[in-house]
């Protein structure tokens, strides 16, 4: 069971590196500065539930197929990260994306079939440090993932990775009104920030 983690930014990085604590075979496809990032330091998590720092697999191109991919970029980056992973979705691919909204699965079913994109979230805050480690804040964690319909169901393996997680990781049986549920949270609360200009600690 190979993963692909598409970035190892904030929230890439940080359920990679989970994986790889559970025994997962977890590659990163990074940008070159962050390879080098990487190459020098290695890969860090700063968290409540336990620090991580280890050597990681990180690669700027790919050419051979995995059996999941996780894709973890911003939506603006989408079409840039479809190119980027094309070369590692092969027929029996499935593809996690974990980006907020809905909107990225017309693009991922369009490049590589709806039978392959999984439905995914994370309920998580992240952020990179000026040093490029991975601050965890609080303790909130959680990977959601699912099938999209009967025609597509998770395979075994890739659920078994997944659930390597622990009780952080959950499977879904309706992926897309867990989906709509995140998405309405953080449009609310983006709202609110956005019309009272402050963060949510100042309004409360």
């Amino acid at each position: 069971m190979r993963i692909l983690v598409l970035g190892a930014g904030a929230i890439g990085g940080y359920f990679g590196a989970r994986l790889l604590q559970h025994g997962v075979d977890v590659s990163f496809l990074v940008r070159p500065a962050r390879a080098a990032t990487l190459a020098a330091t290695g890969l860090r998590v700063h968290s409540g539930r336990g620090d991580f720092s280890a050597a990681v697999a990180a690669l700027t191109t790919v050419d051979a197929a995995y059996d999941l991919v996780i894709v973890s970029c911003k939506a603006y980056d989408l079409d840039a990260a479809i190119t980027a992973i094309a070369p590692a979705v092969g027929p029996h691919t499935r593809v996690l994306p974990l980006l907020n909204g809905l909107r990225h699965l017309d693009a991922l079913d369009a490049a590589f079939g709806a039978t392959r994109v999984l439905g995914g979230l994370a309920h998580i805050s992240v952020t990179l440090d000026a040093n490029g480690a991975i601050e965890h804040l609080g303790k909130l964690e959680w990977l959601t993932f699912g099938s999209r319909g009967r025609d597509a169901p998770v395979p075994a393996a890739v659920r078994g990775a997944l659930m390597a997680l622990g009780p952080q990781a959950i499977e879904s049986a309706d992926i897309i009104a867990a989906m709509w549920d995140k998405f309405a949270f953080i449009s609310t609360l983006a709202g609110i920030t956005c019309l009272l200009r402050a963060n949510v600690g100042q309004i409360l």
